[in-house]
């Protein structure tokens, strides 16, 4: 057991000071980030809107992801990350608590897809950020530090929220989830010499006729969009962790909500346990990105095929097992293999559109599931999940051959 703490804490040493202030700013954002989480609460219960209704105002926060990514990618290529960071937890501060001032449907439409894009501009420059205080050799366990971060948050934040809603005062999560934004900010800014920031980057930008081509390269990267298609898959499947399986664990399986949180909390635990010292060691061992998602999709896949068996509770443990084995070796090295793939200077706009992916993934993945199980069955979603998981294990192991053969391409070039 001591040799195992040993090694577990290993994992946490040889990061730069910056990473550990973008892990506590990131920890700050994600454990204040109440409201969103009880939206459709909130909609219903204080302003009365129908499900139908919060049907469409959850769609325009996806939106405004997926537009916040993408402007969060273009602008951090351009004004740099350090300034796109703080405007976007600024302003997002203040944009939640104006959230409260709006009762209108279309005015709430339009204030959550204007705060969300300035929220989401957040996340290709805290990305950057980490690639740029980071080296070759401990950059996918610092995303993971910051990944594990938003984990705790998440876990840390409901709680919270939970006791201020429990005396009925919505208000009040509004005013403390736009005060930890800006708490954040204050915590970045003091902590996070701007001097040093540019002097971190260890790729510069080029001149012109290198970013003339650098603009072509995304679209023109085929193994890049192949790899977007296939993260696009792995993160439909991995929405289903938390919309059609809880309720498929409540209606079908009888259980209550404290089983179904512990069900959640699983996937937290076994994150936390085992992300970091796993990460490490493939790290360390220097393992190819694209073999270990391509492992981790076939993880992933085969928890959905699990749940055509899951009338047993064991066997959703052991589905919920593969899941989260599948998104600890999946998402840890999508971070870094998207960072990689990113041209010097448009660092931004790579790893925006890895974010838009899962974006569109969180927009369609609930949709998609509550139709097939209305049609069909439960059976039949978990068949469907199983069958579009292939397809993603597919598209990694053509990536995994072409990136094999551009090295190899490479290699002879030289």
């Amino acid at each position: 057991m001591k040799n195992y703490l040993n090694a577990y804490f290993d994992n946490f040493r040889g990061f730069s000071k910056e990473i550990w202030v973008l892990t506590l700013v990131t920890y700050i954002n994600r454990s204040g980030a109440m409201v969103m989480l009880f939206l459709p609460k909130y909609l219903n219960d204080s302003l009365f809107f129908s499900l139908g209704e919060i049907g469409w105002m959850l769609g325009f926060i996806g939106l405004g992801a997926i537009f916040g990514n993408w402007l969060g990618g273009k602008l951090t290529d351009k004004m740099g990350f350090y300034t796109v960071m703080l405007s976007s937890l600024f302003l997002t501060g203040f944009g939640i608590i104006l959230l409260m001032f709006l009762y209108d449907f279309a005015e709430i439409c339009i204030g959550l897809f204007l705060v969300t894009a300035v929220a989401d501009t957040y996340k290709p420059a805290m990305y950057v950020a980490v690639s740029n205080f980071t080296t070759k050799k401990n950059r996918t366990r610092a995303l993971t530090l910051v990944r594990l971060a938003v984990n705790l948050g998440i876990v840390s934040g409901p709680l919270i929220a939970g006791l201020v809603i429990k005396k009925d005062n919505y208000d009040m999560l509004f005013w403390i989830d736009g005060v930890t934004c800006i708490f954040a900010i204050t915590i970045f800014m003091l902590l996070v010499d701007e001097s040093k920031v540019y002097k971190a980057r260890k790729i510069i930008q080029r001149k012109e006729e290198s970013l003339k081509k650098v603009k072509e390269s995304v679209l023109h990267d085929k193994n890049f969009i192949l790899f977007l298609f296939a993260s696009f898959i792995t993160a439909f499947l991995f929405f289903q962790l938390f919309s059609t399986i809880p309720l498929y664990n409540s209606k079908m399986l009888k259980l209550n909500e404290f089983q179904i949180g512990l069900l959640i909390a699983l996937n937290g635990l076994l994150i936390f346990l085992f992300e970091m010292p796993l990460i490490g060691f493939l790290e360390k061992n220097n393992y190819k990105a694209t073999k270990i998602i391509l492992l981790g999709s076939m993880f992933m896949t085969l928890g959905f095929f699990c749940l055509l068996f899951s009338g047993f509770i064991p066997i959703l443990v052991v589905s919920i097992f593969f899941i989260t084995v599948g998104q600890i070796l999946l998402f840890s090295f999508s971070n870094t293999f998207a960072f990689t793939r990113a041209v010097s200077g448009q660092e931004g706009k790579y790893l925006a559109l890895y974010a838009m992916s899962f974006s569109l993934a969180q927009i369609v993945s609930p949709k998609i599931g509550y139709t097939i199980i209305e049609s069909f069955s439960y059976f039949s979603n978990w068949l469907s999940m199983g069958v579009i998981g292939l397809v993603g294990i597919f598209i990694y192991y053509q990536l995994d051959k072409n990136i094999n053969f551009e090295t190899i391409s490479k290699e002879l070039e030289k």
